[in-house]
């Protein structure tokens, strides 16, 4: 497995993360007109620092040159964790239809990193 070619996705989606975990803390107000009002706004600064926290890991795990399967894990992981909570709770009406787009970007990022880590079927023409 060529872990490092994972790379550019785990930057991309540790800087995602560590945006969309801040927004919160930036503007409430902003936060909810995207996703509708919240009440347990302890709970939103909880899963956005946690997400944040991810989003650091990541970035800093691909600093190093040398992507772990663990941190793959982690990036995979959290990708589909997100998604599938995001698509079930849009569809049983608890949160706002607009973390389908928030779904879109997970779900995009665990194909990108299914098709970094991926070993081709076939062998490459011209050589191995």
């Amino acid at each position: 497995m060529a872990l490092d070619d994972t790379r550019p996705v785990l930057v991309a989606q540790g800087v995602y993360y560590a945006g969309t975990g801040l927004l919160p803390f930036a503007s409430r107000r902003a936060f909810e007109a995207v996703t509708g009002p919240k009440r347990e706004w302890w709970l939103v600064q909880t899963v956005g620092l946690l997400v944040t926290v991810v989003g650091g890991a990541l970035i800093s795990g691909a600093a190093r040159r040398s992507a772990s399967p663990e941190l793959v894990g982690v990036a995979a992981g959290s990708a589909a964790s997100l998604a599938a909570i995001d698509i079930v709770y849009v569809a049983r009406g608890r949160i706002a239809p607009s973390y389908l787009a928030d779904a879109a970007v997970q779900l995009g990022l665990l194909g990108a990193l299914a098709r970094r880590v991926a070993a081709p079927p076939f062998p490459r023409p011209g050589g191995g």
